[in-house]
């Protein structure tokens, strides 16, 4: 089987907030700033498959400037997933202006080209509010918003965002009922609360449309009750079994690419970029011994 067969890798511009200057208090400020253009030229450099691209940090909305980002991903031949709502999105449905953006969004992905897009529901940061209030809120929320996501094309993505479990998932999925709503799946994000992301993978296969592979580690030292108790490493150095998760993708069709995503990087690693080259070295290997069956 040839690379193209290949499952697709591909990163996320997370992987680089720091340097797109959102830098959390437990972490150090870089250097140097990055652009967007700097983000697509490193994925060029990693020679990946495609980039899933923050909106926090495209720094104009106009619709030229976004066209522009859509030629450049078209001629290097990059996949594309359009990721809105960091960090609280929907704020567990009960924000009207956060809806409101979101729905704007949607023409926004249209404009890159992007036939995915990345939203957010909720965050641990609002564990206070009841999950089976947030849900109830969200699915009228979704159900009205999908309508306008099948009139631009874009199938929606909700990521497992360290707010709900894969039954809450499922049952979110299902009673939308729509092609246009589904699960982007990250698989540290299950870990973090306490989910096996295999058992989470086996529920919601059929509906991801998106990922964000991570692989994480405790950290020694870190208060077990903070989300960055498990912290990131180069996926096959952490506990996921990664190459699980990729093959029970591939055996439904999954369409999509893998995307490396790095939140908080465990302190062994102080280099995002070795950290990324690692990572996607090693989703290369996962594709390429899926195909040859090893």
């Amino acid at each position: 089987m040839n690379r193209s067969e290949e499952m697709k890798i591909g990163i996320d511009s997370y992987c680089y907030h720091r340097f797109f200057g959102e830098v959390y208090a437990v972490q150090e400020k870089p250097g140097k700033r990055m652009t967007l253009e700097d983000f697509l030229n490193k994925a060029l450099e990693f020679q990946v498959d495609g980039v899933s691209l923050e909106s926090c940090f495209i720094p104009s909305l106009d619709k030229g400037y976004l066209q522009e980002i859509g030629v450049f991903l078209n001629e290097h031949s990059l996949d594309r997933v359009y990721a809105w709502g960091h960090p609280l999105g929907l704020e567990g449905g009960g924000s009207d202006k956060a809806y409101k953006e979101m729905i704007d969004h949607i023409a926004f992905a249209r404009t890159i080209e992007a036939p995915v897009m990345r939203i957010i529901g909720s965050n641990h940061r609002l564990r206070e509010v009841p999950r089976e209030k947030q849900l109830e809120l969200l699915i009228l929320r979704f159900k009205e918003a999908v309508k306008v996501a099948e009139e631009y094309d874009v199938r929606l993505a909700l990521e497992n965002h360290n707010d709900f479990n894969a039954d809450q998932l499922l049952t979110l999925i299902t009673e939308v009922n729509s092609p246009y709503m589904g699960i982007n799946f990250d698989s540290g994000n299950f870990v973090r609360l306490l989910e096996d992301p295999l058992k989470a993978m086996e529920k919601l296969r059929n509906h991801v449309y998106s990922t964000h592979i991570k692989d994480l580690k405790p950290q020694k030292g870190m208060p077990v009750d903070m989300w960055c108790f498990f912290a990131c490493t180069p996926v096959g150095d952490g506990l996921i079994d990664n190459r699980a998760l990729a093959c029970m993708l591939d055996e439904v069709g999954y369409q999509g690419f893998l995307a490396v995503e790095i939140d908080y990087l465990h302190p062994d690693y102080n280099d995002e970029d070795s950290a990324v080259a690692m990572s996607v070295r090693e989703l290369r290997r996962i594709a390429g011994s899926m195909s040859s069956g090893k």
